[in-house]
């Protein structure tokens, strides 16, 4: 048995949900599948799969083995592009993951651009608030906001930097009033932003004239989600400070309005992070090159 290509049908068996539909995609018989399998569980003495006549499910040693063979894969593929990335355009699967907003507005609208460029490769981009694990979970490269790194085993480059306003609905101004200073945020409905890793609550950050403030306010309602915060404040809920990559059509078409303008907030670095215990290999080289012309050209992410 090819333990290497046996690991390969586990995996696309588990990603596909079935024999049938992995075997399509590696162009195999079936029955090749179903015989790499049972030669792996047979090897491992362990049962990886549970199998009815209409669905396969992964079994608890099944999902470990898969976590452990994505990662060896995910190795074997760098080692091959770290051999021909000099010869040949960088190519294979790239799996990154970015906060929402981002990859919306800004990501997804450049991706042909990208994706003409290096036509050989396949992204894969999961798009979330949510801090993914990316040893874990497979991922190559992320992109966060941060002031610091909470995981040291990465690697980070500094992409951009989000800055942020705070801003309110007319109609939400019009029934309580404009704060003139951040401590009368105190007396305001606010909308939060909370970690949906940690459930930390993120606190508010003013700046002006050497003056900073840094201010944790109750709330009647907090979310976790850029594009649910940003409803939130659409719909009156409350003041919010949002990124102003976000709020530039809003202000424009006059949805929501600035206040406390003669107040900064503090910016947030954007960066891209990858685990440092890999080399840099081609595919996630270039992306994390794209990435920071994308953002060095934008006006706000600067």
């Amino acid at each position: 048995m090819n333990k290497f290509q046996a690991m390969e049908v586990f995996v696309q068996v588990v990603d596909c949900g079935g024999f049938t539909r992995a075997a399509e995609n590696m162009k195999l018989p079936k029955a090749t599948v179903s015989t790499l399998i049972q030669g792996l569980e047979t090897a491992l003495s362990v049962k990886l799969l549970n199998r009815t006549t209409r669905h396969v499910s992964v079994t608890a040693e099944g999902a470990t083995y898969y976590e452990r063979c994505m990662r060896i894969l995910a190795d074997v593929r760098d080692a091959e592009d770290c051999l021909v990335q000099t010869r040949v355009s960088p190519s294979g699967r790239l799996r990154i993951d970015a906060p929402t907003g981002l990859a919306i507005e800004l990501i997804i609208p450049a991706l042909p651009d990208f994706m003409a460029l290096y036509p050989d490769i396949q992204v894969e981009l999961g798009c979330s608030d949510r801090q993914v694990d990316l040893m874990e979970e497979g991922v190559d490269c992320a992109i966060r906001g941060g002031r610091k790194l909470s995981d040291s085993s990465l690697i980070a480059r500094r992409v951009g930097t989000m800055h942020y306003l705070t801003c309110a609905s007319p109609d939400y101004l019009q029934r309580h009033g404009r704060p003139q200073h951040p401590n009368d945020l105190v007396h305001h409905r606010c909308v939060n932003y909370f970690s949906a890793r940690t459930g930390k609550v993120f606190d508010w950050y003013f700046k002006r004239d050497g003056e900073k403030i840094q201010v944790a306010l109750s709330s009647h309602i907090a979310l976790s989600d850029s594009y649910a915060y940003t409803a939130a404040g659409l719909a009156g809920l409350g003041i919010v400070q949002m990124a102003d990559f976000l709020l530039a059509p809003m202000l424009q078409d006059g949805r929501i309005q600035s206040i406390l303008e003669d107040w900064t907030n503090e910016p947030l670095p954007i960066h891209v992070v990858y685990p440092q215990n890999r080399h840099l290999s081609a595919k996630v080289r270039v992306f994390v090159d794209w990435v920071a012309q994308l953002f060095a050209n934008h006006a706000t992410l600067r």
